[in-house]
């Protein structure tokens, strides 16, 4: 999709050129809507979990609009660190930064049902998270043995098995809604069923931007018939203020030792994905391998973005991998056109009734795109298990961290008698599952043979290409 009005194919692969502005402007704009609906969706559901978001008639639901525009807000600026940069810190690439999804099935356990002071928790586990993260960034070159494919492919399988179910709760009718008439209804299956179709109508069948935006098309589609259905309450953007500038310690903060932990172990994963994105755009963009100053910048920018978004009440960032296809479908390497979406992204997170027009799409509507997304991250985490040679070793390794963790996530009462900390932290069942990837992983070196597995199999072997050697299928 490159345009040789934009330059010529060298200037195109130098993140340092410059488009003319004319151009430069919509392709900012555009790396914006291709996030958009994923930056700002965390906070919704975290304050959802937390009992003063969506159908909660909660006296603190502004609190949520003040996180949904720390979310645009700081996820420009972490942006920033990455193409501007300051000092070591920033990758000085067009790295588009955002509201991690990674980080929710560790958020939700901290404040389910505890209200907005729960958040202070949140915060200080953010904080504390983020320097953990950019400290990773001294190092991160030599650790990435220890997560490949089998590891993190497995945890962003394990992040999205975790939200799926808030996906469809929002569809039905909110939390809120469980056990009255209205959950589940026709009238919210038609909001949310609508935003599935004309998402995915767009994904297949159309091209270009049109099909990076789908998600958000299909939640403007949504939106409208629900509008049209009068499921929708614009009373918030009347109130909403017409401009505010960050609050430092908004929500407080709190220093709990699983928030700490938590945090700290999902920014490991979350570094990792970093240096995949880094490498993806220098691959895609510029046709080169990353260099070590590149990847050491993005983690020190990733971990710096996270702890200042943790100040002033916002969520954790990182690199998000659909602005790197982005970058392929475009074919512009420039930095500064991703500077310009971020200052789009800083500017509408100063404006509250922005904030305020999110908060009133129906959850329903709502529903029928996270489902979508969370469904999305699932795939994704599958195919990076692609990647992954499947010899019996690799099967056993994966069964065993898939089923427990996935285990204790579906049934958390397993671990009742666990003191609070690590029952926190075990429920969510990424972590378990991640460490005992890692650990097996690294402790066992040796293939295993047929009699090894075929009787705990069932007589499913799964011979796909890289389950038994070649020579058996010849």
């Amino acid at each position: 999709m490159s345009d040789a009005t934009l330059g010529t194919p060298e200037q195109l692969r130098d993140p340092n050129y410059t488009p003319p502005i004319l151009k430069a402007v919509p392709l900012g704009i555009q790396h914006v809507l291709a996030m958009f609906v994923s930056n700002v969706t965390p906070a919704i559901i975290v304050c959802g979990a937390a009992g003063f978001g969506f159908g909660s008639n909660s006296p603190d639901f502004p609190q949520m609009i003040y996180m949904i525009q720390m979310s645009m807000f700081f996820a420009g600026v972490a942006t920033l660190f990455q193409t501007i940069g300051l000092g070591p810190v920033g990758a000085r690439l067009p790295i588009v930064q955002g509201t991690s999804f990674a980080f929710i099935p560790i958020m939700i356990p901290l404040v389910v049902g505890k209200g907005v002071d729960a958040i202070a928790v949140l915060m200080g586990g953010i904080v504390v998270g983020g320097l953990f993260h950019a400290s990773l960034g001294l190092f991160i070159g030599r650790i990435r043995f220890a997560l490949p494919p089998l590891v993190t492919g497995l945890v962003v399988t394990m992040i999205g098995l975790a939200l799926v179910k808030v996906g469809v709760q929002y569809a039905a009718g909110g939390v809120p809604a469980i056990g009255t008439e209205e959950y589940g209804s026709g009238l919210n299956w038609l909001m949310a069923g609508t935003v599935i179709v004309v998402t995915l109508g767009l994904k297949f069948f159309a091209r270009g931007m049109l099909s990076v935006s789908a998600v958000l098309i299909g939640l403007l589609v949504g939106y409208v018939v629900a509008f049209a259905l009068g499921q929708v309450n614009l009373g918030n953007v009347g109130r909403a203020a017409p401009f505010a500038m960050p609050n430092p310690f908004h929500f407080g903060i709190e220093f709990s030792f699983a928030a700490i932990i938590g945090f700290c172990a999902m920014s490991f994963v979350s570094a990792v994905e970093t240096v995949g994105d880094v490498s993806g755009i220098t691959k895609g963009g510029a046709g080169r391998e990353a260099t070590d100053k590149e990847i050491q910048g993005a983690t020190f920018a990733d971990g710096l973005g996270t702890a200042v978004s943790g100040v002033f009440g916002a969520l954790p960032n990182t690199s998000f991998s659909q602005n790197v296809g982005l970058i392929a479908m475009t074919g512009v390497m420039s930095r500064t056109v991703v500077t310009i979406g971020a200052l789009f992204l800083i500017i509408c997170g100063l404006i509250p009734k922005i904030g305020a027009v999110i908060s009133s799409v129906p959850i329903e509507v709502l529903g029928g795109g996270v489902i979508v997304m969370f469904g999305m991250v699932v795939a994704a985490g599958v195919s990076m298990l692609s990647d992954v040679t499947w010899n019996r070793r690799n099967m056993v390794i994966f069964a065993i961290s898939l089923s427990l963790g996935l285990g204790l996530q579906l049934e958390p009462g397993a671990l009742q008698h666990l003191p609070g900390t690590f029952k926190v932290l075990a429920t969510s069942g990424i972590l378990p599952a991640a460490i005992i990837a890692i650990v097996l992983n690294l402790v066992l070196r040796e293939e295993l043979s047929d009699e090894a597995t075929e009787e705990v199999s069932g007589g499913m072997a799964g011979h796909g290409l890289g389950s038994i050697e070649q020579s058996d299928h010849v």
